[in-house]
C-alpha cells in the first residue's frame, strides 16, 4: 500500500514538473511571439542616415540603441528623392510595420496623406505637426538649446563678433539662429550676430561649398565663433573654420569630432532619444498621438562636452553656461521662440 502511496506521488511531482515547464515554454512563447510581432521602423530624409548629422542622430541613438536594448529591429527607408518620401512611407504601412518614425519637416505631406489611408498604423514625425488620431508629432525646443551655444560662442570669442551659418530658410532654421543670439548677447549685450541661409529649397541642406563660403564671409568680417544650422552644409562651415583658425559649433548629433580641437561645441538635438522614445512606449502599450516636446527640461536638446572639445571650455565658462541653463529650466530665463511671433523681437 505504501509503495503504491509512494509511487503516486512520485507520479504526481512529475506531472506538475511537468505542467510548470510547459507554461514557461508558453510563457516565453507568448513573449517571443509579442515581440516578433512588433515591428517599428524609420524613414529618413533624402540626406540619409550616415548624414553626420540629423538622420544619423536617428540612427545612432534611436535604431541602434533600440536594437541593443530591446533586441528588435528597426526597418528603415532611404529615400533617394523627394518622390520616393510618400512611395517608401506607404511601402512600410503596407508591410504591417507600426510606429513608423518620419524624420523631418519635409516628410509632414506624405505622413498627411498616407496616415489618412492607414489609419490603424502608428505614425510619428519629426519637427512638424500632422493633426491626426493616429500620429504622434514631435517638436524641440531648438531656441533653448541655441540660447546655450551662443552663450558659450560669446565667452568663447576674442572679438566679440560671432557667426551663424543656416540651411534652408524657413522658420525652424530662424528658431535656432534666434536662440544663438538671444544666448550670445545675454553674455554680451554688445556683441554682434552675423546671419547667413544657405538657400530657399531643401539642397540648402546639402551644399557643404556654400556652407564654407559664408563662413568665410563672416570670419572675414570678424567673426571667431560660427554656428552652423545647416545639414550636411555644415561640414562646409567647420572646414572653413578649421582653415581659417576659429571655432565652429555642430547640430543636431555631437559634431565635436569632425574637426577635433576647433569645434567649441555642438547644440545636440535629441531626435534618436525621441524614436526612441515612441517605439519604446508602443511596445510597452503606452503610446499616444498628439504633439510632444522636448526641451531642456525633458533633456531634448543640450550642449556637448566630450573628450575632443573639453580642452576648450574653460572652468568659469562651464559654470557660467550651467547656472544658465538651471535658470533657462526654473523659468528665471524665457527664451524667445521665433516661430511664436515670426520675428526675433525679444
Amino acid at each position: 500500500m505504501k509503495a503504491n502511496f509512494k509511487a503516486g506521488l512520485a507520479a504526481l511531482s512529475i506531472l506538475s514538473t511537468v505542467f510548470i515547464l510547459s507554461s514557461c515554454d508558453n510563457a516565453e512563447e507568448e513573449t517571443a511571439s509579442a515581440s516578433d510581432s512588433f515591428k517599428p521602423a524609420v524613414i529618413y530624409d533624402t540626406a540619409g542616415k550616415f548624414d553626420k548629422s540629423f538622420n544619423e542622430a536617428v540612427f545612432r541613438g534611436g535604431v541602434e540603441q533600440f536594437k541593443l536594448d530591446k533586441g528588435v529591429e528597426v526597418a528603415e527607408f532611404e529615400p533617394q528623392n523627394e518622390e520616393q518620401r510618400e512611395q517608401g512611407l506607404r511601402t512600410l504601412a503596407q508591410r504591417g510595420q507600426s510606429p513608423i518614425v518620419a524624420v523631418g519637416f519635409n516628410m509632414q505631406s506624405a505622413v498627411q496623406k498616407v496616415a489618412e489611408e492607414f489609419p490603424e498604423t502608428q505614425f510619428a514625425i519629426i519637427d512638424s505637426v500632422v493633426d491626426l488620431p493616429n500620429v504622434q508629432s514631435m517638436l524641440f525646443a531648438e531656441h533653448e538649446g541655441s540660447f546655450l551655444v551662443g552663450a558659450l560662442a560669446a565667452m568663447a570669442s576674442e572679438t566679440n563678433k560671432v557667426g551663424f551659418v543656416g540651411g534652408m530658410d524657413i522658420p525652424l532654421i530662424s528658431k535656432f539662429a534666434c536662440g544663438y543670439e538671444q544666448g550670445a548677447k545675454y553674455v554680451s549685450a554688445d556683441a554682434e550676430v552675423f546671419q547667413n541661409m544657405t538657400g530657399s529649397t531643401p539642397a540648402a541642406f546639402g551644399d557643404p561649398a556654400r556652407g564654407s563660403e559664408l563662413a568665410k564671409s563672416q570670419i572675414a568680417k570678424g567673426a571667431d565663433v560660427v554656428f552652423a544650422a545647416a545639414g550636411g552644409t555644415g561640414l562646409g562651415v567647420y572646414q572653413a573654420a578649421k582653415d581659417e583658425g576659429v571655432y565652429a559649433i555642430g547640430v543636431d548629433s555631437n559634431q565635436n569630432y569632425i574637426q577635433p580641437g576647433s569645434m567649441l561645441t555642438s547644440m545636440v538635438k535629441k531626435v534618436g532619444f525621441a524614436s526612441y522614445t515612441t517605439w519604446a512606449e508602443a511596445l510597452e502599450g503606452d503610446w499616444q498621438p498628439g504633439i510632444k516636446v522636448f526641451d531642456l527640461a525633458s533633456g531634448g536638446v543640450d550642449y556637448a562636452i566630450d573628450e575632443y572639445n573639453e580642452s576648450l571650455i574653460t572652468a568659469e565658462m562651464s559654470s557660467t553656461v550651467e547656472s544658465i541653463k538651471a535658470d533657462i529650466i526654473a523659468g528665471n530665463i524665457t527664451v524667445h521662440d521665433y516661430t511664436a511671433t515670426m520675428s526675433c523681437d525679444y
